[in-house]
């Protein structure tokens, strides 16, 4: 009465096992999670050299401290099998590709914005020969 299908219980080390199956592919990826993150907190801190680069040098910090979080994480969600874990690197995971999922909005936008810019002024001199 107490399995769920699959031969499962709800607890104890089936589910141990299970999670450290489900997170195997993250545990594969952690080299490259935090070689990116280091590349990304290192970016920040070069782009904090230059004026604008100082506004905006905490997003690639954050991204990238995320991306060594989540690595991390899932380390320890791989050797331990808790599930409380391998949730809390997916979170991670969640909140780096919504941030990128936002920059990539605001990055279209702007995009769009300057070619209808550029474009409207490239008509000034026409509009001044009628």
């Amino acid at each position: 009465m107490g399995e769920v299908s699959g031969g499962f219980t709800p607890s104890g080390v089936d589910e141990q096992q299970l999670v450290r199956e489900v997170s195997a592919p993250l545990f594969a990826a952690k080299g490259w999670m935090k070689f990116l993150g280091v590349l990304m907190i290192v970016y920040g801190v070069f782009a904090a050299i230059t004026v604008v680069g100082l506004i905006i040098c905490w997003l690639p910090i954050w991204i990238g401290v995320l991306l060594f979080q989540t690595a991390s994480t899932v380390e320890a969600a791989k050797a331990s099998g808790s599930k409380m874990e391998l949730y809390g690197a997916m979170s991670k995971l969640k909140t780096y590709f919504t941030i990128y999922g936002v920059l990539a909005l605001i990055g279209i936008i702007v995009i769009i914005i300057t070619i209808f810019t550029v474009g409207l002024a490239s008509l000034i001199p026409f509009a001044n020969s009628f």
